[in-house]
């Protein structure tokens, strides 16, 4: 099976882009990670792909006058490794509308929220301000709005007495290691296809009862 070559962008630890490597290691996964790029010379990720065998490359904002020459360094060099897909995993850098157009349907963030729901930063502390009993995260395609597209998945979680944001974090992040493979294998083997600005899921039927959608 030829598996569609995906490069995914990280800025720190890249916990995501680790179950995603993770996922990669089967036979029938549909994707193949082939770059995993940093604008932090300095992020743990790094040392783990390079560990795992995979192509990495620092492309330091810092280095750059402006978005337009960081965001031209990064496209040119994702697209020396022939990728298909680009899947932010912790990237901290807001992407213009150049990139995002360019990768229009191509490019897929993970988010700690179950957006519409608490977009940016600190959404874990806004939903126990908020009073919510579910909480969650989403796998969407981006768009030039922050924390915006049409949504592949979400998986919720429930937020539970006495929740503090690190201990309600740690719960949707488990949901993300298991969502994002999820996602990125949907759009991978075209089964997440965009349509009049909502994903159309060709996929295994979803059962209503369960929260995770897609789920295993």
């Amino acid at each position: 099976m030829a598996k569609t070559k995906i490069a995914v962008l990280i800025s720190g630890r890249g916990s995501n882009m680790q179950a995603l490597v993770e996922a990669a290691k089967a036979e029938d996964y549909p994707a193949e990670i082939v770059l995993v790029a940093s604008n932090n010379p300095d992020a743990p990720g790094l040392e783990f792909a390079e560990a795992a065998g995979i192509d990495t490359e620092v492309i330091d904002h810092r280095d750059y006058d402006d978005r337009q020459a960081f965001e031209t360094a990064l496209d040119q060099t994702i697209k020396l490794y022939n990728t298909r897909f680009v899947c932010l995993a912790g990237f901290m850098r807001i992407l213009t509308p150049w990139f995002t157009e360019r990768w229009r349907d191509l490019l897929i963030n993970i988010h700690p929220s179950l957006l519409p729901a608490f977009k940016g930063l600190h959404t874990h502390e806004r939903a126990l301000e908020a009073g919510v009993r579910i909480h969650g995260c989403t796998v969407h395609y981006v768009r030039p709005e922050m924390d915006d597209g049409p949504i592949i998945g979400q998986a919720a979680v429930p937020v539970l007495p006495g929740d503090t944001p690190d201990v309600l974090a740690a719960r949707v992040l488990e949901a993300e290691h298991k969502l994002y493979p999820q996602c990125v294998a949907l759009a991978c083997s075209g089964k997440a296809r965009v349509a009049g600005e909502r994903v159309r899921l060709q996929a295994r039927e979803f059962g209503a009862e369960l929260l995770m959608n897609p789920h295993d």
